[in-house]
């Protein structure tokens, strides 16, 4: 299990219209938001995403970068950018299952003709410049994600306060 204050696995993803994204390449001023999306055929991570890319103007201004992942294929991540409307955040694709379980998320298998035959669940990971964990939150289903609004809100007091990572002990 992962632990705050400790480093995170390595990461790297290819995006959609854009070069590899590598995580231990980011040099954000405050953080990194890591967004794990289940897929292409997932409604509600649509909804989700495009409210994290209405606000990745605020987030950037606040020294976080942000990305959304998934194990999508390329056509897949494609679909999601594109006819979603995903215009500022990151789309990256082709994530393992064995990486989305390093990184401690929950695996299912597809259900549905439009799901995958498996995939991850959702997760955001909070991480430092230097790749310690700051904050996570992991979801078995994609009902339970905290909100942008809420997210912005509360890493404004952390950056202002400089807040400690909690649930390290």
């Amino acid at each position: 299990m992962l632990k705050p204050q400790k480093q995170v696995p390595a990461l790297s993803v290819k995006t959609v219209g854009g070069p590899e994204w590598s995580l231990g390449e980011q040099r954000p001023e405050h953080f990194t938001f890591v967004f794990f999306y289940r897929g292409y055929h997932c409604p509600i991570c649509k909804k989700y995403l495009n409210s994290i890319d209405a606000k990745i103007d605020e987030l950037e201004s606040m020294g976080i970068n942000a990305i959304a992942i998934s194990s999508d294929s390329e056509e897949r991540a494609t679909k999601s950018k594109e006819e979603w409307g995903i215009e500022k955040l990151p789309v990256g694709y082709g994530l393992s299952i064995e990486k989305a379980r390093e990184w401690g998320l929950y695996v299912s298998k597809g259900v549905k003709d439009s799901e995958p035959e498996i995939f991850s669940e959702p997760g955001l990971f909070v991480v430092r410049p230097d790749g310690e964990l700051y904050a996570a939150s992991i979801q078995t289903m994609p009902f339970t994600r905290p909100g942008v609004d809420e997210l912005i809100g509360g890493f404004k007091f952390v950056i202002d306060k400089g807040y400690p990572g909690r649930g390290e002990a």
